[in-house]
């Protein structure tokens, strides 16, 4: 709790049984209301293993939805559980917990309703083994994004967020895709809403056992990235209509 506001941090997992506890010991409980995990269809023990540490509240999929579809499944149930400040925290241990008492307080003192863990500010990508082709296609996916946008961000991949009730409340989040570009579909959907956006310098781990894409799949999350953003550009522009952009319906916003 944060001067009355619920804290909830929401774990998207898929396999992550070898990572999962040792990021759960780190999150700070004198601050964290509520911990959710949902296991995306893993082929490992992950909810099992939630379940043995002490997470309350996990929901498993039957069928794997994908990483946006994961999402997806933990903000409706943050929201159904009253979460003021929601966290988005990988459960493979490549964003340290340590980072949520500052997110908290940015969003809790009313100073940004959302907040980004940037990798990409400061040298600790690289620094933390990002390969440098990743380093490269983000650099050049955000320099785009930003000029489409018409915002100024290090980073639009950073899989570490933080955002208020209000925010999650007033975007179309349920309409977005299932797979890995939902994470840019959002960071448009709230631009577009007008909210602004802190960054804070985020250290970070690349190694074995921590999630990430191939190659071809990081080809396909670039493009989609990019349609993202000319979607968006073409919606501010008043050429075309997108539905991601149009506000969620009071069926949509049930679980606020």
């Amino acid at each position: 709790m944060y001067k009355g506001k619920k804290v909830i941090v929401v774990l998207p997992a898929y396999n992550a049984a070898l990572t999962l506890e040792k990021t759960y010991r780190e999150i700070p409980f004198d601050l964290v209301d509520e911990v959710i995990l949902c296991d995306d269809a893993s082929s490992d023990n992950t909810s099992a293993l939630a379940r043995d540490i002490g997470i309350e509240h996990i929901i498993v999929h039957e069928n794997n939805k994908g990483y946006g579809g994961n999402q997806k499944s933990l903000y409706n149930k943050a929201l159904e559980l009253g979460g003021d400040i929601i966290i988005m925290l990988h459960p493979d241990y490549q964003y340290t917990p340590k980072l949520i008492p500052s997110m908290v307080n940015i969003i809790g003192e009313g100073l940004y309703p959302v907040v980004l863990g940037s990798r990409i500010l400061g040298k600790g990508a690289l620094a933390g083994g990002m390969p440098i082709y990743k380093y490269i296609a983000n650099r050049a996916l955000t320099l785009a994004q930003n000029l489409l946008v018409n915002y100024k961000l290090s980073e639009y991949h950073t899989g570490y967020r933080a955002f208020s009730r209000e925010v999650l409340q007033s975007i179309n989040f349920n309409h977005n895709s299932d797979d890995f570009v939902f994470d840019n579909e959002m960071l448009s959907q709230i631009i577009f809403a007008g909210f602004h956006i802190a960054e804070v310098t985020c250290p970070t781990k690349y190694f074995e056992e921590a999630s990430s894409i191939n190659l071809t799949r990081s080809i396909r999350y670039g493009l989609g990235v990019l349609r993202v953003s000319f979607c968006h550009f073409l919606q501010r522009m008043g050429l075309a209509r997108f539905a991601i952009y149009a506000k969620p319906g009071p069926k949509a916003r049930q679980h606020a």
